[in-house]
């Protein structure tokens, strides 16, 4: 049986365990330009042997206009593919993989964030009932979102170009891969759900309406880089930024069953609730994650099955004899760098300082110590 610490082929990614570090956002990328605080940052956590087989960035915007959260890093010009180089090459100096998570917030931004001052963009014009972070003085704060304005159908077609174009410069910058954020209630998993999406035309409605943006969105992807360098992350029942479905099991189900012929790398599911209880539950009866993989598998889907929240060793040894492959960590990865050497000794873990989560210098960010 397969153990955390054993090695694993994810589409063209050959990773030496099945630890994931998951993205975590920090607001540490003035100008929207990685830096050399976050190449030691990834760096400390990723040589596989103590850290993360696979490394998946913080989210990072593929345009503009896809940009929610303060001092957040893109890759939409040249200037950010140079400035994430110096990232890339120092996780690689430590024999680690990296993929990079391409963001697209649609509705959860704020009017100072987006070009010119304009109203950040949805599916419909249904305000989030969620906040988003602003940076004043260097210091977070949390502001309601903004109200979005409806993207007419012409539109779509620029931004999965947007899209294809963030992976080319992705892989310009030297990363292993990409991994497209479809999930937590931005743009993609507001197309996908019905609570934010009202839509009349091609793109909403029936549930293939609702998935086509994806469909459109991963087939430009694939055809730019190759599945096997594309990895996907889904939240299926998470209200994390104000997301709902009341059917959320037919809806991933189709949506995992159009990804297989794909061929990706990875497909990774968010567990219950983004960073809270993993038997959240949306629509009349329990999310059954084991069909969706099956859903998936049925379909020819091959890619590596990564699981995702509120995962301890016994729990992610248990998920990986029921069927997963990769289990990703996320806020564990904060406090402890060498989170996986932690895992395998059993121990002792850092705690997290939460004061430090977002914006900010060194401190709760390089300063965590790793084991002696």
């Amino acid at each position: 049986m397969s153990t955390l610490f054993d090695p694993i082929q994810a589409g063209d990614l050959q990773l030496a365990t099945r630890i994931a570090m998951a993205p975590l956002t920090r607001n540490r990328a003035p100008g929207a330009l990685a830096n050399t605080r976050m190449a030691t940052y990834y760096g400390q956590r990723a040589n596989p042997a103590t850290g993360a087989g696979l490394i998946i960035t913080e989210a990072c915007a593929i345009s503009h206009q896809g940009q929610g959260y303060a001092d957040v890093p893109g890759i939409w010009r040249a200037e950010q593919v140079a400035a994430w180089k110096p990232v890339t090459d120092a996780v690689h100096a430590q024999g680690g993989h990296i993929v990079m998570q391409l963001w697209h917030v649609g509705r959860i931004s704020h009017t100072s964030l987006q070009p010119g001052g304009a109203a950040p963009v949805a599916p419909s014009a249904i305000a989030a009932k969620a906040k988003t972070v602003l940076l004043v003085d260097g210091k977070a704060q949390f502001v309601e979102t903004s109200a979005p304005r409806a993207l007419a159908s012409s539109e779509l077609p620029g931004i999965v170009q947007d899209y294809r174009r963030a992976a080319a410069n992705a892989i310009a910058a030297g990363f292993d891969g990409v991994e497209v954020h479809a999930a937590n209630g931005y743009l993609i998993d507001q197309f996908l759900r019905n609570g934010s999406n009202q839509r009349s035309d091609a793109y909403g409605g029936s549930i293939d309406n609702r998935a086509r943006f994806l469909g459109e969105v991963m087939q430009a992807i694939t055809a730019e880089i190759g599945g096997g360098r594309t990895g996907i992350r889904l939240s299926p029942v998470t209200p994390a930024n104000d997301a709902s479905d009341d059917q959320p099991q037919p809806l991933f189900e189709h949506v995992v069953k159009q990804l297989a012929p794909l061929g990706l790398a990875y497909v990774h599911v968010i567990e219950g609730s983004t960073g809270g209880p993993r038997d959240f539950n949306q629509g009349p009866a329990p999310f059954d994650y084991a069909a969706l993989r099956q859903a998936y598998r049925s379909a020819g889907g091959q890619g590596a099955w990564m699981v995702n929240n509120g995962y301890d060793l016994a729990l992610a040894q248990q998920s990986l004899a029921d069927g997963a492959d990769i289990v990703a960590f996320g806020r564990p990865f904060i406090a402890n760098p060498d989170l996986g050497a932690r895992l395998k000794k059993g121990g002792p873990f850092n705690t997290l300082d939460r004061a430090t989560l977002y914006g900010g210098g060194d401190a709760g960010y390089l300063d965590y110590p790793a084991l002696g």
